[in-house]
């Protein structure tokens, strides 16, 4: 969200505002926080933007132009929070700080101030503006007419400011919703012209970009490297997008460049594809009401860090379609688990291990504290402590080679091997020179101080020079609690204090009651009147101010100096450091993997190169979980095998239908992950691509009614889905006429089996999509059990070959606490309609002859009908139970049903 540019010209302007004028025309699109005191203030309308924001004050500071200026501001130790909420809301705040220290400025010019860096939503490191479970990405998007012959292509490349990462990517327009569906940038650097969807609210002011031979040059001297190539190959647009990304954040951080590391270029192969759509039918990491709670990912998640929740997030977030990268990971979760004393050790270690590659980030820009250099220190002890547990485990298993066996339902049953490879890299980062380690923990105090300037955030005893200002410093700090007694008994006032004014400095506090009484002792100087007393000062109280002011500046610009050597000792290790977290992080997401399948009904899925997908008793991990202690989860097979690809699924609202859709789908993302599955068992054909139509919306904002919504995305499927991916789509065609929904139901059902032929759930109401099976030999339907009992029905939520008799849906209005006459005319209307053959006017009834324009009963439309009239053959056909007859008690009905009608006729004649 860009800030207001309702600007005034700066003529005029007294000094202080020309230089926020100064500071406002260099950022234009941001609200500038104008550092004044111990406030940030904003003015004209950034101040009335923030104030509504902010939901704080809005006020005024003096003229301009002969107006007054709006104005509101916020306390300087509260900023973080302030900014936090500014952020989310997609602002961008530059942040405009004193230059200069009020203390030791001479002259009357006002203090010197300057932009020091524009926080925005992709460049965040502080904690309280993240989220510590999730990414922050900045994404640089720029076309590249090169990528492939005959189209455009796209150069992607996201960074992380507060942990370093840096990637990138080449990819086809097609391809892009996909990829912001996967990364959920925070920021967007792209192109005027580049269309982004839903994402445009998180684009950034244009940046230009560079041509081609100037971005490799440039990214090359970033990293002080001679060709970009080093790092690997990547496109004319992955080098534009990367620099532009690298460009934008020096900008925002004032020309200070963070610790990144080096680009890496990833590709879009390799990687399960789900659009934003796809993604959020399935709730994998945020919930339809925006929250996280019951997502896929809060279900799955027994990680202990942040890093670590970080990337298992990443894990679902992109999935893999190589089966031996899936089972590596899979084999590292087998193996963490077999040593219950080991993996006890390992996880007690990973709970004492701070983010550190967040804290790094944040030294790495100046805006660390000591808390953040003893997030290292404690970081490289939990590092320690981890590699220890994992070696021990594996000098136990060290004469074991065999591979574990894959007991059917089982997570690394049998005998152990050595650590699988990603494990013995991770054994290899944890092992860091104990030299740093031991530094820090020697420097710093424990618990650190939040901020330097709070003070002790060095131990005493690590630096004699620290400890000698200290020394004097406190030593006048007793000579003043002396000199306040000696006051208060010579002049008689017991109450009397001496306290510390920022501006005054040390000062002489007295009540009210005794103020005019001090007045007349000479040698006090009255330097403020207040409502409940006055501040006063003497020679000697000014002298003592002078001398503990000097020793404690001293002492705090040695404490600088010292913490800024621990800084820069601890970043020329900052490789070391970041290959130390990644680590940490990855021994979290595996030992979380080993920590969901301990309760034994989550299984190993078998991952391979075929067409396979069969699930045995599979069950929806984020339902079961919500049903926990409450009700028994119902699972279900599925089985897509290559002559039976396509599963048409009918039953009634309320049956299950959505729920074994998703939770198939989501069977395939955790399998991809390389993570459990919740089932006794499943064989799983790598998927490419992953398409979840269930639940469609409307999308009022963009102008588009729920069935457009839902041909839009019906339209995505059948240009993007191929042989090898898996499709699950519900009631496709309901938004429109019953006749329009069931023809195109009909021929998208044809294409996804026919032209397409890609794994496919099909849900539907329409059931007579079920004849199709004679025509379409991979189409077999199946049904949602439903049971009628003492004419209620009961939702047996298990899904048998066959198809729906009836939709049931007056039955489920009827649960859902339709009134009871507003039933029975469904009833009534439903039955007619049975009658004349289906939709109004179908085999050529007559509309009038239905009983859709006679009015409802009078009696009917009561809350409590009174006693009505009926004749003996309406009650009769009342009676009568069609669904429990047999042939012959049919026939036998009618007869008496003819002989009834043929009763008036007779007494006519």
């Amino acid at each position: 969200m860009a800030a207001s540019s309702r600007t005034p010209n700066a003529a005029g302007a007294t000094p202080a505002m020309a230089q926020w004028f100064a500071a406002k025309e260099a950022h234009p699109d941001a609200l500038v926080f104008f550092r004044m005191g111990d406030f940030y203030e904003l003015f004209f309308a950034d101040a009335e933007a923030a104030a509504a924001a902010l939901d704080i004050a809005l006020t005024q500071r003096g003229e301009h132009d002969g107006r007054p200026i709006p104005m509101c501001g916020v306390p300087q130790h509260a900023a973080e929070a302030y900014l936090a909420r500014l952020i989310r809301r997609g602002f961008r705040v530059a942040v405009a700080e004193q230059m200069e220290d009020p203390k030791t400025r001479t002259g009357k010019a006002p203090l010197r101030r300057g932009v020091v860096r524009l926080v925005t939503p992709g460049t965040v490191t502080e904690e309280a503006l993240l989220e510590a479970g999730r990414a922050n990405l900045l994404l640089g998007l720029a076309q590249d007419g090169r990528a492939k012959p005959g189209h455009d292509g796209i150069g992607a490349a996201w960074l992380d400011v507060s942990t370093g990462l840096f990637e990138t990517a080449a990819l086809t327009p097609a391809d892009l919703p996909s990829l912001l569906g996967r990364l959920e940038p925070a920021e967007i650097l792209a192109p005027a012209g580049l269309p982004l969807g839903e994402w445009d609210g998180k684009r950034a002011p244009e940046v230009a970009p560079s041509p081609p031979l100037v971005a490799r040059r440039r990214l090359a001297e970033t990293f002080g490297v001679a060709s970009v190539d080093a790092f690997g190959s990547f496109t004319d647009g992955e080098a534009i997008a990367a620099l532009m990304a690298v460009d934008y954040v020096r900008a925002t951080q004032a020309g200070t460049m963070p610790h990144l590391a080096r680009p890496s270029p990833q590709g879009q192969t390799g990687l399960l594809a789900m659009d934003a759509a796809t993604r959020a039918s399935l709730e994998i990491h945020r919930a339809r009401d925006g929250g996280s709670l019951h997502t896929l990912f809060a279900t799955v998640q027994r990680t202990l860090t942040p890093a670590g929740a970080r990337l298992l997030a990443t894990w679902l977030a992109a999935p893999l379609t190589a089966p031996a990268a899936i089972a590596a990971r899979q084999d590292a979760g087998a193996w963490i688990g077999t040593e219950p004393d080991a993996a006890s050790r390992r996880r007690t270690a990973l709970r004492s291990a701070p983010d550190i590659a967040r804290a790094q980030g944040r030294l790495s820009v100046g805006r660390g504290g000591p808390r953040d250099l003893a997030a290292l220190r404690d970081g490289l002890r939990a590092a320690q402590a981890a590699e220890a547990a994992l070696r021990n485990t594996a000098e136990n298993t060290a004469g074991n080679i065999a591979p574990p066996p894959l007991a059917e339902g089982g997570w690394g049953e049998g005998t152990t091997p050595p650590p699988p490879a990603p494990l013995q890299t991770a054994a290899s980062a944890l092992h860091l020179d104990p030299l740093l380690e031991q530094s820090l923990t020697a420097a710093l105090a424990d618990p650190a101080p939040h901020r330097l300037d709070d003070g002790n955030a060095i131990k005493p005893g690590f630096d004699a020079e620290l400890d000698a200002e200290r020394a004097l410093r406190d030593d006048s700090r007793r000579v003043l609690a002396t000199l306040q007694l000696d006051y208060a008994q010579r002049y008689g006032v017991a109450s009397l204090k001496i306290r510390h004014h920022a501006q005054l400095g040390y000062v002489i506090e007295a009540p009210a009651a005794a103020v005019e009484e001090l007045r007349g002792f000479p040698e006090l100087t009255l330097r403020q009147g207040m409502a409940n007393g006055a501040r006063f000062t003497t020679p000697e109280l000014s002298d003592l101010d002078r001398r503990i002011s000097e020793a404690g500046d001293r002492a705090a610009a040695r404490e600088r100096a010292v913490f800024a050597h621990l800084v820069r000792t601890a970043l020329g290790h900052a490789d070391a450091l970041a290959c130390c977290a990644d680590a940490l992080a990855a021994l979290d997401a595996v030992q979380s993997a080993a920590k969901l399948a301990e309760s034994g009904t989550w299984c190993r899925p078998k991952v391979t190169d075929e067409d396979a997908f069969l699930v045995k008793s599979g069950r929806h991990p984020v339902v079961e979980a919500a049903l926990a202690g409450h009700a028994q989860f119902v699972p279900n097979d599925c089985d897509l095998s290559p002559d039976q690809r396509v599963l048409l699924l009918t039953g009634p609202n309320m049956a299950g239908k959505s729920t074994y859709l998703r939770q198939n789908a989501l069977i395939a993302v955790l399998a991809q992950a390389g993570l459990p599955v919740p089932a006794e068992s499943a064989t799983i054909g790598v998927v490419d691509r992953l398409f979840s139509r269930v639940g469609a919306a409307d999308d009022l904002a963009r102008g588009r009614s729920t069935f457009m919504v839902e041909m839009t995305e019906t339209a995505a499927i059948l240009h993007q889905a191929g042989p090898r991916s898996l499709v699950v789509v519900d009631e496709i065609g309901r938004g429109t006429a019953t006749l329009d929904g069931l023809a195109i139901a009909w021929a998208v059902l044809e294409a996804l089996h026919s032209a397409i032929r890609c794994r496919t759930i099909f849900a539907t109401h329409f059931h007579e999509l079920a004849e199709l099976a004679d025509r379409l030999p991979r189409l077999k339907p199946h049904t949602m059990r439903v049971k009628e009992w003492k004419k209620a029905v009961v939702f047996l939520h298990e899904v048998a070959a066959g198809a729906a008799g009836r939709s049931w849906g007056v039955h489920v209005a009827e649960l859902a606490g339709v009134p009871a006459p507003v039933v029975r005319r469904a009833a009534s209307l439903l039955a007619a309609l049975e009658r004349h053959g289906g939709p109004l006017g179908a085999a050529g009834a007559p509309l009038t002859a239905l009983p859709l324009f006679a009015a409802a009963p009078v009696a009917e439309q009561q809350e409590a009908p009174s006693p009505r009239k009926t004749d003996p053959l309406t009650d009769a056909i009342l009676a009568l139970e069609p669904d429990r007859m047999t042939p012959r008690d049919a026939l036998d009905a009618l007869y008496r049903l003819k002989a009834m009608l043929a009763v008036p006729d007779a007494a006519a004649n």
